[in-house]
Formats: C-alpha cells, structure tokens, sequence
C-alpha cells in the first residue's frame, strides 16, 4: 500500500533572526544561492558565490533566542575565490561544531558561535604549504580535513599529460579547541592525481574525477579508507575493480596506482555524471545525464535504485538529492521525488509550486523530509497505514511481480505466468540487482523478521547469505587478479577462509566434500588458518585447547559422507581433512581437538549411537588413521599414537596405550597412566593392574614403583587370585631351579608381601554382606507371640 504524504509549514522566518533578509536572499532567482544549515538546525549558511558587485558572500541567520553578533563575509578581489564551508565537531564539548571557511589559496578562518555572545573568529590558518598551491575542493572526515590541491609545474610550457596530473590529495587533522585551534602536519594520501571533487562520509571519502579531467582517467571513482590507509577503485560500467593498501609515499603515486589495472582502462566506459550526493548510509548517490539514480557502496559496488522522468539532463538543470531514514529525496525541475532506497520503488511524486527548494536536515525526524523554499521551511511526513509495519512482504511480492514480467516478455508460451505458478516452478533464479535490494532492505536491523510470514523470512535471509558469498567471492577475485605478487598470498587466506566458511554453513554432500578436499590439497596453509577461525580455537590461559564453534559447525565437521560412502576416489571425510591439517601445522593439538570432538558427541548423541559418528567408528581411529597414512615413522608419532588413545578414554584404547608404553619400556609413564585412568571404571582398573602383576612377574623393570602399584589393587582380588596371576606369567627358565640363584632378576616373597598383606588385611566381601545380621542385638531372633 503506497503511503500518502502530507506538506505543512512549520516555519516562515519569523523564528530567525533578520527573517525578512533571509527571505529576500532565497527570492534572488538570478543568483546561485547555497544553504547549509548547522548540525543542530539552529543555523542558517547562506553561501551565494555568483552574485552582481559586491560580489559573492556568506551570511548566517539564526533561531531567535540565539541571540548575539551576527556573521556576514563579503570579499572582493584580490581576495581568492571562496572553495567551501564546512562544519568541524569541537573537543570541548559532544555536539559542539565549529564552522570553517576555506579558500582557494589554503587560508581558513575558524568561526564558532556562541550563546548571548554571537560569532567569533577563533583563528585563521593556511592549510597549504605552497604559495603556488590552489584548493579545488575540500571536506572534513573525522577530526581531519581533506582536500585537492592543485600544485601547478615550476615550468611555463610543461607537457599536457603531465599538467593533467597537477593535482594531489591532502590531509591535514584540525582540532578545534575552547579558545584555539591546533593544526597538524600535512600527508599526502595521493599524488600525481587529477583533479577530483571530494565528499565525504564519515568512514570514507569519495573522489569524484571533475569534468575537466582527460577522458581516460575520468571512467573510474576512488575511495579513500583513512582508518585502513587503502584506496578502492570502482567503476559504474565494470564495478569493484582494485583495492590497494597506500604504505608508502611511493605507492601513493596515483600514475603507479593506475598501472595496476592499465589493461582495462580501455574496456572501461566514461563516466556519466550528473549530479552526486552522500547518502546517510555512507554511500554515495550518482544521477547521470539520462536521469538515472544509483548508490556506490564504500565497498566499490553500485546499485541501482531509480530513473527519473523527463528524458535526458542538461549541463545547467539542477538535481537535488537527500536521504532521510530509509527515503530517498529528489527534486527535479519543481517535481519531488519520494523512493525508497531499498527496493527502489517510487513513494511518492508531488508537484512543487515552487522550482527552488534546499533540503535541511531533520533532528530528531528521521523520516520527517524539510524542505526550506523562499516563503518558509515545509515538513513532508508520511501518514502511516495499517499495515506498514510489514514492508518485507510487500518487497517480495514486488520482485515476484517484476520477475514474471521479466519472463512473460521473454517467454515462447501463450500461457500467463502468474505469481503463484513462478513461486510453485522453482524456475525464478534471482538476478544480482534483486539480491543487492533484498540485502538492502535486510540492513534495518531492528524489523527484518517482526510480522513476517516463515517463507519470506526465510527467503529473505537466504537471498542475504547468498548474495554475500557471492559478493565477498567476487571481490576476492578481483583482487587476487589485480594485485601484486606480495598481496596474492594473502588475498589467496582470506579467500579460502571465505571458502570454508561458507561451505562449512551449507550441506556437505560429495561434491562440497570433494570442492573442500581441493582447497585443503591447494590452500594447505590458509585452509589450516580458515579452519582454527571457523571452529575458533584457541588456547585458555591453563593452555588447554577450546573451541567456540556453534553446533551447527560441529554437525558439519562430523556429517556428511563418511569413508564408506565415498569409496577410494581420494577424497576424504571432512573431519579426516582436519586432523590432517593438525598434524601438519599443530601436531600438539590433535589430541585435544579429537577429546573436545567427542565432548560434544557426548552431548550432542546417545553412546554407541548408530546415527552419530561414534557410532560408525570412533573419532580416535579416524584420527590414528590419519596418523598412520604418514610416509615416516618417528618417536613424535609413537607419542602421538599414545596421546590419541588415552584422549578417547576407551577401556580398550586406554589398555592398547598401557601395552604400547609397555613395549617402549617406559615404566614411569606406565605408571602413571595406570594411576590416572583406574579411576575411570573398576573393570578397566582391574584390567591394568592384572597386565602390571603380569609385567611384574617377568621382570623387575616395575620394582621402583610398587608403592604406587600396590594401591590400585581391585578389591575383589584375593591372594590366590594373585598367586595364580604370578604363577601364570613368570618367566620359562632353560635351567634347572636352583635355591639360592645369585642373579636378582627373579621374584621373591619378599617382593610380594606387601600386596599379600594388603589383601589379606583388607575386609572379604562376602563377610561384609553379612556384617549387619551377625552385629544384630538377638540372633537368632526371637520367636513371635502365639495367639490364643
């Protein structure tokens, strides 16, 4: 339902101060009037640069009860042509602004304004370091300004394509203090450059080629990340094309930067630009000369949102553009354009009774839309229906509608595709520009699902995943294409972790399976990395292995198809792909990465179950697997074969490591596995200890350490359960027994008594069980009353 817009006054001057003069200004049609209101709407700029003698001047009015000394600055020549007025944020206070004026040479004076005393000048700085240099265009971004300056060659006939790159971009950080303003020193994010117009949003600054710039280079934007120090190029006609990080003075050579994608240069088709705009989202809005709308992300992709009427646009036809919420504002030639800026549909179109008109910005009023004309200040607000609060659907419903169009034109039958039939088919594949605005509209975090129905929320977060793994992958591409080979590698990470990510968040049948086991075999290094990120793990301060990933992650680690299912093609089951690359690059860590598996299978699966992947078979011989597809056998691989049993804590793995410890001869750490897992199970306690009794008869490798053996010592053992476990195990002798033997490798009695005697003194289970009768008061007990 389209919602209907109301126009009210709410201000004709009399709320400003010289009211009367402000009115006058805005009624000189002749003169090219620029209004720029204060970041608290108190104030009125009026800048009018092309005015009859006294030539051009800035004025401000103000809300009455501001009261104070008026600001009005005229000039005249010599006095250098006026370049921009911006509005600086203070130190002092949060919401305090400063106003700067900045001409073409460089020199800025520093106004602001305050209560009950009016504007003051508070300094006036040079922003250039050449007297030779010339302002084209400046911005403030943050507590910096940024500007375009024109540096003009020491000689008087220097070539042409060198005076085209004349020009350099400059930074300087500006701190406006109670009293004084601090100034820091230049850098040079860009030079060598041609002249671009810059507009800054709060993250970025866009660099827009002016229209005296060669041909060549006027086919692409820029786009400035102070905080990353890095430069994207984007085009209207090709999209994101390079992103480059500017580390040196050499690499801010823009000549150097354009060798980075010269090939294309050719490919690319001019620019056409209209008119150009910040959006409140950060963007940047474009309006060529055909009339057509569209959004640069800082990102360096483009959307397109609207074409406006009236055919193509002339040199002098004035376009003005602002967003409010999630609105997009544009007059045209006395006509007002209302769009939304998620799927691009018209609002709402009014005809103006007046072709002047400034958009002001709305404090408070996101979606309330001023408009200041000659005879006052206008509020646009929509009357909201009883049903907006549920776009979403109707944003779906739309892209339905415009798809069966799309195919109606193109198709061969007679029959009429409807919404229903396209929804029921499944033939609708969704172009790119129907993701971008669904991903769009996805941005207003606070109502993306509230009063959906299930089958938009989900298509609506479907399209979203899909659409940014396909731009992220894109984006890559690009850059792994454009960059050099310093940055491939790690372009190459961020790509393969991109990669995983998103496979690891879809289903995994074979062909995923087989795509990721290529990635692993190509990418071994990122794949690893991508990995530890996905499952995010990491080290506690104990030094233990945790890991934070959701369930869903470790479904997809332990599912999919198993060996069975994908026979001996070479591919490999996800989890065999990991352990793989824990051996490789974090041997230490396998171990504990198979012990927080089987935590969550635990958790996650009944034992023994066979729908879990214990159930097919355990983790530990998946991982030993993994281990014994090693070309060379070394002494950290026996370790780990060890390490990988006793993580399990498997009756029958714990015992399979207490007789390979046993082979190696390490008797120490054989006791003190034997300490650490009867505690588990008396029947594996029981178990280890008849294995050490066992040992204990051949040899006297375990005589050290009786005094720890002895008390893991089962309870239902009696002595000649021991005597017969003695008996059973000693060592065949090939020569006759003698009494007294002089070597001291035979057991003794003497060796034994200890245990004989804990055993011996130890309680007999079956006594117990007869303890309460035979401590009873009465025994027998006493023979019942007889009834007479």
């Amino acid at each position: 339902m389209k919602r209907a817009g109301m126009l009210r006054q709410v201000s004709d001057f009399s709320d400003f101060s010289r009211g009367h003069g402000l009115q006058e200004l805005l009624g000189q049609g002749e003169v090219l009037s620029h209004v720029h209101p204060s970041p608290d709407g108190q104030h009125l700029l009026v800048l009018q640069k092309s005015r009859p003698p006294p030539l051009p001047r800035v004025v401000a009015f103000q809300r009455q009860g501001s009261c104070g000394a008026d600001l009005e600055r005229s000039w005249q020549p010599p006095q250098p042509a006026l370049v921009g007025l911006l509005f600086l944020q203070t130190a002092t206070a949060l919401g305090s602004w400063a106003l700067a004026i900045v001409w073409e040479n460089g020199r800025t004076e520093v106004w602001h304004f305050m209560v009950a005393v009016g504007w003051q000048l508070l300094q006036t700085l040079e922003l250039c370091q050449g007297a030779r240099a010339r302002i084209v265009s400046v911005c403030s971004q943050g507590a910096s300004l940024v500007w375009c300056e024109e540096r003009p060659p020491l000689g008087a006939h220097s070539d042409v394509s060198k005076c085209a790159f004349r020009f350099c971009i400059c930074t300087r950080a500006l701190e406006v203090g109670e009293q004084s303003v601090s100034l820091g020193t230049v850098r040079i994010v860009l030079h060598n450059s041609p002249e671009y117009q810059l507009l800054a949003s709060p993250q970025h600054v866009f660099l827009v080629p002016a229209s005296t710039s060669f041909a060549t280079i006027s086919k692409f934007l820029l786009i400035w990340h102070p905080e990353e120090a890095k430069v994207t190029i984007t085009a209207p006609s090709a999209g994101f094309i390079l992103s480059k990080v500017l580390r040196s003075s050499s690499e801010s050579d823009f000549r150097k930067l354009l060798l980075g994608f010269v090939g294309l240069l050719s490919t690319l088709a001019p620019l056409d630009i209209h008119t150009s705009a910040l959006s409140n989202r950060g963007g940047l809005l474009l309006v060529s000369t055909q009339g057509t709308v569209s959004v640069v992300e800082p990102d360096g992709t483009q959307r397109h949102v609207f074409d406006l009427e009236g055919g193509p646009l002339a040199q002098g036809d004035l376009v003005q553009l602002k967003t409010f919420g999630n609105t997009l504002a544009c007059v045209l030639s006395g006509v007002l354009y209302l769009i939304d800026q998620n799927s691009g549909r018209l609002i709402e179109k009014k005809i103006l009774s007046m072709k002047k008109v400034h958009f002001l910005e709305s404090p408070g009023e996101e979606d309330s839309i001023q408009l200041l004309t000659q005879t006052g200040i206008y509020s646009f607000s929509f009357s909201v229906p009883e049903d907006s609060s549920r776009p979403e659907p109707c944003l779906v419903e739309m892209v339905f509608e415009e798809a069966c169009r799309y195919y109606q034109r193109r198709s061969l039958s007679s029959s009429k595709l409807t919404v229903e039939k396209l929804k029921k088919g499944g033939t609708f594949q969704a172009p790119v520009a129907l993701a971008a605005i669904l991903q769009h509209s996805l941005r207003q975090k606070e109502k993306p699902a509230r009063g959906l129905q299930d089958t938009y929320a989900k298509l609506l977060s479907t399209m979203s995943l899909e659409l940014q793994s396909y731009l992220s992958l894109e984006l890559l591409k690009t850059c792994v294409v454009g960059a050099p080979e310093s940055e491939v590698e790690s372009y190459c990470e961020e790509l393969v972790e991109q990669e995983v990510s998103r496979v690891l968040h879809s289903d995994i049948d074979k062909d995923n399976l087989a795509y990721l086991n290529s990635v692993f075999t190509s990418f071994p290094k990122a794949a690893w990395k991508a990995t530890r990120g996905c499952l995010q793990l990491q080290q506690n301060g104990d030094g233990h292995l945790v890991a934070r990933a959701t369930p869903e992650v470790w479904k997809k680690v332990l599912g999919g198809p198993q060996q069975e299912e994908l026979g001996l093609n070479g591919v490999v089951p996800l989890f065999e792909l990991i352990c793989t690359s824990f051996l490789r690059f974090k041997p230490k860590w396998l171990p504990s990465f198979v012990e927080l598996t089987q935590q969550y299978v635990s958790v996650s699966w009944a034992y023994s179950s066979k729908e879990g992947p214990e159930g097919r078979m355990p983790l530990y011989k998946r991982a030993l697997g993994v281990l014994a597809q090693k070309n060379q056998r070394s002494e950290a691989d026996d370790e780990m074969e060890l390490e990988l049993l006793l993580c399990s804590k498997r009756p029958k793995a714990v015992l399979q490591a207490v007789h390979l410890l046993i082979c190696l001869k390490r008797w120490q750490r054989v006791v003190e596995v034997a300490e650490k897992f009867s505690k588990l199970s008396p029947l594996l306690n029981k178990e280890i200890f008849i294995t050490l009794l066992a040992e204990f008869a051949q040899h006297r490798e375990l005589d050290p350490y009786l005094d720890r053996l002895w008390p893991l010592c089962p309870a239902e053992l009696t002595a000649s359960d021991i005597l017969t476990i003695i008996l059973q195990h000693l060592p065949v002798s090939q020569e006759d027994p003698v009494p007294f033997s002089s070597e001291g490798a035979q057991l003794t009695v003497g060796l034994l008594k200890p245990l004989l005697q804990r055993v011996v003194q130890r309680p007999c289970i079956q006594n117990e069980m007869y303890t309460d009768a035979l401590q009873s008061p009465t025994f027998p007990p006493p023979t019942p009353p007889r009834e007479h």
